[in-house]
């Protein structure tokens, strides 16, 4: 019997964990998510599919006028980091260096936040 209550015990606890995980994702769809996913979820299956390619072929234009704004917001040290250190494992460790030196620092930790989005554009024109 008490190989049956210890199988019962982590099984609730599978599903606690399952609810948890559903939780989490719900709150990472809400965060990303805008309205346009919103009027889709208050659409019918047969709407969701027309719409998808039209919401698609908008929502593409009509974002890239904000998109320098954007990615100054939301921008942090561990995703400049990333893309850095993507360069420098393929090579650019020298000219990653010269970057952050460029951007008024000697470590990337004391780049300032406002200089992040021009820092991944100097970046990206690395190989």
């Amino acid at each position: 019997m008490s190989n049956m209550s210890q199988l019962a015990a982590e099984l609730d606890e599978l599903r606690h964990c399952g609810e948890i995980l559903i939780g989490i994702s719900d709150t990472l769809r809400e965060m990303f998510s805008g309205s346009e996913e919103t009027q889709e979820a208050q659409e019918t299956p047969a709407e969701k599919t027309k719409g998808k390619a039209k919401a698609a072929a908008k929502a593409a234009p009509a974002k890239e006028p904000d998109k320098p704004a954007e990615l100054e917001k939301q921008l942090t040290l561990a995703d400049v980091r990333a893309v850095l250190a993507e360069k420098s494992r393929a090579g650019f460790t020298e000219e990653v260096k010269a970057l952050i030196a460029k951007h008024g620092a000697d470590r990337l930790s004391e780049v300032p936040e406002t200089e992040y989005a021009a820092l991944l554009a100097d970046a990206e024109v690395l190989g």
